[in-house]
């Protein structure tokens, strides 16, 4: 990692996600199924998501990853491991219409508020993830995010959800990337 001896006290905010070749989390649909890690995949995601200690959702992302809270006991073990490394992460759902959160460790702030998740990071002792393309697009308009990590699937979906919000432009530094059996590929940029 060339980051190693530059690595700061307070926490990153990262935004990671698989997306297809042409940039999108879901279809036109909503449906992200075509874009379901195998277990070598999801076995490397589980490995990165070990150095989040605060999950930043929006509610339709927070709807999604929900599950983790309490999953099927008949899970394949990699999913389970997942699950052991949301659950024991902090949450913070930012949504003007959800009623309450059902997980631990979550709280609900009813809108983003940048200066507030700057001081989170400066405070944080582990780093920081914001998911979902609509949050990540508040919190890279902001600044906010120092890494993008995506992880390609190798499908195109052809329209939908973008991984990244239009009219966003930055300077990326490749610090890491890796090819999977599958056919995904794994690219994880700072932003400069």
């Amino acid at each position: 990692d060339r980051l190693a001896g530059r690595r700061e006290l307070s926490g990153k905010l990262l935004y990671t996600a698989i997306c297809s070749l042409d940039g999108y989390v879901a279809d036109e649909e909503g449906r992200f199924d075509r874009l379901a890690p195998d277990a070598e995949v999801h076995a490397f995601v589980n490995d990165l998501e070990r150095r989040v200690g605060t999950y930043l959702y929006g509610r339709r992302m927070y709807e999604v990853m929900v599950y983790w809270e309490t999953p099927t006991a008949d899970s394949p073990e990699v999913e389970l491991d997942y699950a052991r490394v949301w659950q024991a992460a902090d949450k913070i759902v930012y949504s003007a219409t959800l009623a309450d959160v059902s997980s631990t460790r979550t709280t609900l702030e009813r809108s983003f508020d940048p200066g507030r998740v700057a001081e989170l990071k400066a405070s944080a002792t582990a780093d920081l993830s914001v998911s979902g393309p609509n949050l990540a697009a508040q919190a890279l308009a902001a600044g906010l995010v120092e890494e993008v990590a995506l992880l390609l699937a190798p499908v195109t979906l052809g329209g939908g959800n973008p991984v990244l919000p239009a009219g966003w432009r930055a300077r990326l530094e490749l610090l890491d990337d890796r090819r999977f059996g599958n056919g995904f590929a794994y690219l994880r940029y700072a932003v400069t």
